[in-house]
């Protein structure tokens, strides 16, 4: 059992919902994120995405882009992410972490570092999950058995134009659980339709037997509880990304816990 799937499995046994933060690796500071994730933690967060910045995405919005952009003009690449994973593992051996991106730095890593390097190192690491934008189902079985073998899942998104064979494909290869894209849109745009999301929720679990989280248009305590009804994961990233740039390197993490902790406690009441 990855440490994903006991964290899934305790929350579902005490009825509460899972609360996944995201934050791009080395924003707002290079060396802020070890302990902007000790302070997501402290929060009240159940997972923490960390988001590989990647010079061309295709899902994230401006906000996200924006701290991507500022991150890579640090130096921030995949090897200084698995470092930062690295260094929160020195104290922090429960809460699980997924690596959120894009092929072209997998791709990359390993072709500098050797076939499969990039799976023998996050497992080293500490990661617990990987979540890569452009890495279509139905190519990456493969890659899916050799991150299962070192206890890591492969998480996969899902969309409102997403079809059911599209489900069923996701469902063959994907674990830990499903992300739901509740917009049709990158992140953090547009305005979340929690009814359409509750309408949505039962197909993919007709087809998809892991826990769902939903993101993309969850803003506040409001938006994250009336989700939290359907979903088992609320997921939130670029909100947090807004409240924690601009902040001084020492207000980084009381910003980030106290923003999750209002929103633990609305998943919770």
């Amino acid at each position: 059992m990855s440490r994903i799937d006991a964290v899934m499995a305790a929350l579902a046994k005490d009825g509460r919902k899972a609360l996944i933060p995201y934050v791009t690796a080395g924003f707002p500071y290079a060396d802020v994120t070890p302990d902007l994730m000790h302070a997501l933690v402290a929060g009240g967060a159940d997972i923490i995405e960390l988001g590989v910045p990647f010079s061309d995405p295709s899902a994230d919005g401006p906000v996200i882009q924006k701290a991507g952009e500022k991150a890579l003009g640090l130096g921030i690449g995949l090897a200084q992410v698995l470092q930062m994973v690295q260094a929160f593992r020195a104290s922090n051996g429960h809460t699980p972490v997924v690596l959120m991106g894009y092929a072209n730095p997998v791709e990359a890593y390993d072709h500098k570092r050797g076939a499969d390097a990039f799976v023998r190192d996050a497992a080293e690491a500490g990661v617990d999950g990987v979540l890569i934008v452009d890495y279509p189902p139905e190519e990456c079985a493969d890659f899916a058995a050799k991150l299962r073998a070192r206890q890591m899942d492969l998480i996969f998104l899902l969309a409102p134009t997403s079809t059911s064979e599209r489900m069923a494909q996701v469902a063959q290869v994907a674990s830990g659980y499903v992300y739901y894209v509740s917009l049709k849109g990158v992140t953090g745009a547009g305005t979340l339709n929690v009814d359409e999301v509750e309408k949505m929720l039962p197909r993919i679990r007709e087809h998809v037997h892991i826990p769902v989280g939903v993101g993309f248009g969850i803003r506040d305590a409001d938006t994250a509880r009336a989700i939290g009804r359907s979903a088992d994961a609320v997921v939130i990233g670029s909100r947090l990304i807004q409240l924690i740039e601009g902040q001084a390197r020492d207000g980084v993490a009381p910003v980030a816990t106290q923003f999750m902790g209002s929103i633990r406690q609305a998943l919770d009441a």
